[in-house]
């Protein structure tokens, strides 16, 4: 640490001590404040902080130690010099327990050794610092590796267009929700849903348009559908989502909601579809009534989904019956 960059304070109610070492530290190079009293000292160090502080011990008024104890609760970083003399050793060393860097006995009799406590003290203050800019760097570089690790485990599961889970993650959701509903005997339906004439839109509008659509219909579903209710982008223009706890005819409700939901939505380019709006098909199954394994009841789910397809799309069929509702 380069000591033009270090102001010192220097306290006592003796002005000729003070005169010497204020010019002895000059002759360093330090900077160097100067205080008769620890009230004054106070004031001085509340409107600009020194990072070293050499206090006499006994002063009138404030003492060092107390001088010490409030410069210690304004900056604990502050290292503080305790000047003494032979008669009050034993306060020093309470000092030293309440956070004096070191103590110096007066008179000097040797100045050599008065620059050596200060240097060590200004190292001191040089590592100190140096460690707290490297514990920052370290809080920074954690906070940015957690949120490196939070980027790539949603890249895992999380599809890139809309921010939805993905595939993968619903395979290893569906297994686990799957295996608690036959554990603790418990329903769940899911909702398979397919854009009509996706195609079409994106010729008519571009696949840039194609992708705001997308985006569009995640934001609009996961705004409308609760909290514990799953959305997936199982790919292209199709979506599944899974309600837990929901029989089939509460998610036959929830899929005409979202149907109509999408077909009233004024999305751009929406004129040049077939129907003259976007609008869904959608494919409901529940378990276990429906399938009592995964593949079973995607399986039913997705041919539910295909019974709009020749029956003027823009609708919610259900599992296990030849007509949608």
């Amino acid at each position: 640490m380069v000591k033009q960059d270090i102001q010192v304070l220097v306290v006592d109610d003796d002005e000729s001590l003070v005169g010497v070492l204020s010019q002895l530290l000059e002759g360093e190079e330090y900077k160097v404040t100067t205080a008769s009293s620890a009230e004054e000292a106070l004031e001085v160090f509340r409107r600009s902080p020194c990072p070293l502080v050499i206090t006499d011990i006994k002063m009138h008024g404030m003492s060092g130690i107390e001088l010490l104890q409030k410069l210690k609760e304004l900056d604990a970083d502050t290292q503080v010099i305790i000047m003494t003399s032979y008669a009050t050793v034993d306060t020093s060393l309470a000092a030293l327990r309440l956070g004096a860097y070191d103590y110096m006995i007066k008179p000097f009799e040797d100045i050599e050794l008065v620059i050596a406590i200060v240097n060590r003290a200004v190292e001191k203050i040089g590592l100190t610092k140096e460690n707290r800019t490297l514990l920052e760097s370290l809080t920074r570089n954690k906070h940015e590796l957690e949120q490196l690790n939070t980027t790539l485990q949603n890249l895992a599961v999380k599809d890139g267009l809309t921010g939805l889970y993905n595939h993968r993650f619903f395979q290893e959701t569906i297994a686990k929700e799957l295996a608690r509903c036959q554990r603790y005997h418990c329903i769940f339906s899911l909702v398979f849903l397919d854009i009509d004439h996706f195609k079409k839109y994106n010729d008519a509008n571009g696949h840039p348009a194609g992708d705001e659509l997308l985006k569009k219909l995640a934001e609009l579903m996961s705004a409308r559908l609760r909290r514990t209710d799953m959305i997936v982008r199982y790919g292209g223009e199709e979506f599944v989502i899974m309600l837990p706890a929901t029989a089939k005819p509460q998610a036959l409700l929830c899929a005409e909601n979202v149907r109509q939901m999408i077909a009233e939505y004024p999305f751009e380019g929406r004129q040049s579809q077939p129907l003259g709006f976007v609008s869904v098909s959608m494919g409901v199954a529940s378990y276990p009534r429906d399938g009592a394994d995964v593949a079973a009841l995607v399986k039913s789910a997705d041919d539910a989904l295909y019974k709009p397809k020749g029956a003027g799309r823009n609708r919610v069929c259900e599992a296990g019956t030849p007509d949608g509702p």
